[in-house]
């Protein structure tokens, strides 16, 4: 294809919808709409191909490319996927085409107007997002990263709540005072590797653990957990993991329902697929000797957010929370350091950008027919909207993680991977079950007080003139059939990652893991390849 390889093309057509759209005038409301959203299906369709021609069998990087952008300094155009990538790169392109549908007959677009400048960051967004997971030069992936923050901060800034000036300055300068100290360690490990390719760079592990690159101090203060502490603080800020969320909850409440869905959907992600690119693979020494510390984080994120959306009044800040809790799980299953819990991890990203996005969605869809979040405004709303109803069943059930949903195979896995891991072990898989037990109480609560009940308020009797649009059944229905295709038949996820998360174990993790503790893993990992097929 013009000598550009299917990752390539899928990371740039975002970008050439988005030219289209700088000729487009504001005026060509229904030109614009289509034209963002026939990119972002087509821009799925290339990631599907991406998946069919992706070989599971090779945890090596596939559909490479790369060339020289700055050789004076080893900077490199270097993308491709591997089974860490390829199914972040599908989830990403998966949620786009949804949610810029979901912005068609968006009020908050209708009265504040600027509908081009809206589709025009989507898909700068989604650019940028792909080009996170696709990109291996660890120069030009910090460019990346540093440009998803700008089409956020102005869809928040532009078109979120009443108080959205402040959520979105707070998300830009959270982010990014985090990322700044990533920078310093990219520059570092480039400058000494004289190169920026995540390959180049990992090569200089060697020097570290020879002692040839080092600092007057040892201990906590090694040379390679300083670098490992610049990558990780950028990337639990994105996730967030507790105590760095304070900025979450804000960024949620007063985006615009699509910037949610994708907020939830995949920016978190982000910073969860760094910790495995880059902490796991870089780092392997840091990751076994700060794996303990980031578990303890990662348990407390789990029931502080279980706990903090109990308690919440406003629907669309309860199912912020909870993903502090869910992501909380998937912190858990990466820093596990074996085959189950990264792999449990890896499929609960998915899982969690699928649930919570639909979550919002619905919300949104509420939001759209009754301009309030309150919990304490609704009840009885099955008995209005009972197509509504079911779908949001569906879904919280989904969240809640209910065995046959796509949400249970993940978080099962991952508390089996967090239970055999030689670094963690009974005591953090105890912890984290309850979050689970609090994932359904909360849950619960919320759909007794929106969905059950009576329905005796005057503005909930009305929406039984309003029922769901086809738009709003067309959304939906991608995410319900994927909820019900994981849950059933996780395999096929599983395996398109399952040689990238062997070799990351085998050839990084187990050597910097003492040999004893390694065995006593060995079974419980054998134990979720026999279930997973």
């Amino acid at each position: 294809m013009f000598g550009l390889s299917i990752v390539t093309l899928t990371l740039f057509l975002p970008l050439v919808g988005m030219t289209v759209l700088l000729f487009l005038k504001e005026e060509q409301q229904n030109e614009i709409k289509w034209t963002a959203f026939g990119v972002s299906v087509a821009t799925f369709l290339t990631s599907l191909l991406m998946w069919i021609g992706f070989d599971n069998t090779n945890p090596d990087l596939q559909m490479v490319q790369q060339w020289a952008w700055l050789p004076q300094f080893g900077i490199n155009y270097y993308v491709g996927v591997d089974g860490l990538s390829l199914l972040l790169v599908i989830l990403t392109t998966f949620i786009m085409p949804i949610a810029i549908m979901s912005s068609f007959h968006a009020h908050v677009i209708e009265e504040r107007g600027r509908a081009k400048l809206y589709y025009i960051f989507m898909l700068l967004l989604e650019w940028a997002m792909i080009g996170v997971f696709v990109v291996h030069d660890l120069f030009v992936f910090y460019v990346f990263w540093e440009i998803t923050l700008v089409p956020m901060y102005f869809l928040i800034g532009i078109w979120g709540g009443e108080e959205r000036r402040y959520a979105s300055i707070k998300f830009f300068l959270y982010t990014m005072a985090g990322s700044i100290l990533m920078l310093i360690a990219i520059l570092y490990l480039g400058i000494n590797a004289g190169t920026f390719t995540v390959e180049g760079a990992g090569g200089i592990l060697e020097q570290l653990a020879n002692g040839s690159l080092t600092l007057p101090m040892g201990g906590f203060f090694s040379l390679q957990n300083l670098l490992f502490l610049g990558f990780f603080i950028a990337f639990a800020i994105k996730v967030p993991v507790w105590p760095f969320h304070s900025w979450l909850p804000d960024a949620h409440v007063q985006a615009p329902t699509a910037g949610s869905v994708i907020l939830a959907g995949v920016l978190l992600k982000m910073g969860t697929y760094g910790m495995v690119r880059f902490n796991l693979q870089l780092f392997p020494e840091a990751s076994v000797f700060m794996a303990p510390a980031v578990a303890v984080l990662a348990v407390i994120g789990i029931i502080y957010g279980a706990w903090v959306s109990y308690a919440q009044t406003d629907v669309k800040k309860l199912v912020a929370y909870s993903s502090i809790s869910h992501l909380g799980f998937v912190v858990l299953g990466i820093f596990a350091l074996n085959q189950a819990g990264i792999s449990g991890g890896t499929l609960q990203m998915i899982n969690h950008g699928i649930s919570t996005g639909g979550l919002f969605l619905l919300v949104g869809m509420l939001y759209e027919r009754r301009h309030t979040k309150s919990l304490d405004a609704f009840g009885g709303i099955w008995k209005a909207m009972p197509v509504y109803g079911g779908i949001s069943l569906v879904v919280t059930l989904s969240s809640m993680g209910l065995p046959g949903l796509n949400g249970f195979v993940g978080e099962f896995t991952i508390l089996l991977g967090a239970f055999g891991s030689s670094v963690l072990g009974l005591t953090y898989t105890l912890f984290a079950t309850l979050g689970v037990i609090l994932a359904a109480i909360y849950m619960l609560q919320m759909f007794q007080k929106v969905y059950l009940g009576e329905l005796d308020k005057p503005e909930n009797i009305a929406l039984k003139d309003e029922p769901l649009t086809w738009q709003e059944i067309a959304v939906m229905i991608p995410i319900l059939i994927t909820i019900f295709l994981i849950g059933l038949r996780p395999a096929p996820f599983f395996a398109t990652m399952d040689a990238s998360v062997n070799q990351l174990v085998e050839e990084k993790l187990e050597l910097a893991i003492p040999q004893e503790a390694t065995e006593s893993t060995a079974a419980t990992d054998q134990t979720v390849v026999d279930s997973e097929g």
